[in-house]
């Protein structure tokens, strides 16, 4: 009879898979202790082979060992080259992260358009402050004709942006034209072809 994987005991770090588990499990049987620690040291060296690109990271090694750690439950007794992690740090939450809640005026352009309009309002007349009022105005209508797919008009975008910036700035849908955007087209799926006769 077949013996499934979900059949059998959960692996702790699924990533390192079945067999580096059963070494460790095999290490936790080992007496001698010498003999033990070069056991430990063979299979941090098959985990250290299976993933090359935590080399790039500064305390790669360190993390294995911690790993091996946690797969042996904490039980293996050796000599780690490196203070690994204790248990009761592993299921620490993490700190809270404060999220400051304002109101949005209008969701379609967030709260990041509204701020950076704040900005432009501030800037120096210029051509850096022509431009950046360029790319915002685009953006506004890029952001409303992603939900509305109807013709959006550039009067409203230019009476968007003097009412957020509180009248600093002001465009004349006579001198300034933005983009027109348009839907693409859904991709065509490829026909069935023929056979040849």
């Amino acid at each position: 009879m077949l013996i499934y994987n979900s059949q059998l005991k959960k692996l702790i770090l699924p990533e390192y898979g079945r067999n580096i588990h059963q070494m460790v499990g095999h290490c936790l049987t080992i007496a001698d202790r010498e003999e033990r620690n070069r056991c430990a040291h063979t299979i941090v060296a098959v985990m250290d082979n299976m993933f090359p690109e935590l080399h790039s990271e500064a305390d790669y090694k360190h993390k294995l060992w911690d790993h091996l750690a946690i797969m042996s439950d904490f039980k293996l007794d050796i000599d780690y080259p490196y203070p690994v992690v204790a248990r009761e740090n592993l299921d620490t939450p993490p700190e809270k992260v404060v999220y400051q809640l304002e109101p949005i005026k209008q969701r379609h352009y967030g709260k990041i358009i509204e701020r950076m309009i704040d900005r432009a309002a501030q800037y120096p007349e210029g051509e850096e402050r022509d431009a950046l009022v360029m790319l915002l105005a685009n953006h506004m209508k890029k952001s409303i004709y992603q939900i509305n797919n109807e013709v959006v008009e550039d009067s409203k975008i230019f009476n968007d942006l003097a009412r957020y910036s509180h009248g600093a700035i002001r465009l004349d849908p006579s001198t300034h034209a933005l983009h027109e955007f348009q839907v693409a087209p859904a991709p065509q799926q490829p026909g069935k072809k023929k056979k040849k006769k």
